[in-house]
């Protein structure tokens, strides 16, 4: 499983690099949501400075979304997914693998949103462990829970448009969770205690999440 995972995630990783397609879309499109958001709390710089980790998060999410859509339209062109199938690579390594991929991709744009937050919304750091533990841990629920959506709405026509309507309820915990732990990080809640609680919730929907599409992902490529 891990052998077919590091493989399916080389795919992945090499067609963007190739094609750059993935971070053109992703990077412009998360950084004009993280200005948009600037500009319209503008006039209230403390309120700018509370809200910075939920903004953030929401940002995050925004930029998950064509990363997974870009995901699996490389699949869908020229029967590459029927490929997929019958090439007897385990539907759990591809999931980790598609899954890894993406966590990849939103990493890199984490790191350029959370400069533009530190400029834009002058947040200071206080805990930098409990911040990039929930950053990792959050990266990972959110890859997982849409790569394992984005596989169930791989064939149908109006993927792009169902893909958001379907993965917001599911990544509500874990933006909530993931802006708690943010806020104790940023020094905006007392005490790293509560962040920490916080960290721990967000951790075990990032477990059922992943495990979910491990024990899943077979019968969604079959139904797909």
């Amino acid at each position: 499983m891990w052998r077919d995972a590091l493989v399916v995630a080389g795919k992945d990783l090499r067609i963007e690099r190739r094609s750059w397609v993935g971070l053109n879309q992703v990077l412009p499109y998360a950084l004009t949501v993280l200005l948009l958001f600037g500009f319209a709390f503008d006039q209230d710089r403390s309120l700018l400075a509370q809200a910075a980790p939920g903004l953030y998060w929401l940002a995050v999410v925004f930029a998950g979304l064509p990363a997974v859509q870009r995901s699996f339209a490389v699949e869908a062109a020229d029967g590459a997914a029927d490929g997929l199938r019958m090439s007897g690579l385990e539907p759990a390594g591809i999931f980790l693998g598609k899954a890894a991929a993406v966590a990849l991709q939103l990493l890199v744009a984490q790191a350029v949103l959370a400069g533009g937050v530190a400029v834009l919304f002058h947040s200071r750091l206080a805990g930098p462990g409990l911040l990039v533990a929930s950053a990792l841990v959050s990266t990972a629920g959110v890859a997982g829970a849409g790569v394992a959506y984005g596989a169930l709405l791989v064939g149908l026509r109006a993927r792009e448009t169902l893909l958001p309507l379907l993965l917001a309820p599911v990544l509500a915990p874990v933006v909530l969770a993931a802006t708690q732990a943010w806020r104790s990080a940023l020094g905006l809640s007392a005490g790293p205690g509560g962040g920490w609680r916080w960290f721990g919730l967000l951790a075990c929907f990032t477990v059922v999440y992943l495990a979910g599409g491990v024990l899943s992902f077979g019968a969604l490529m079959e139904e797909t």
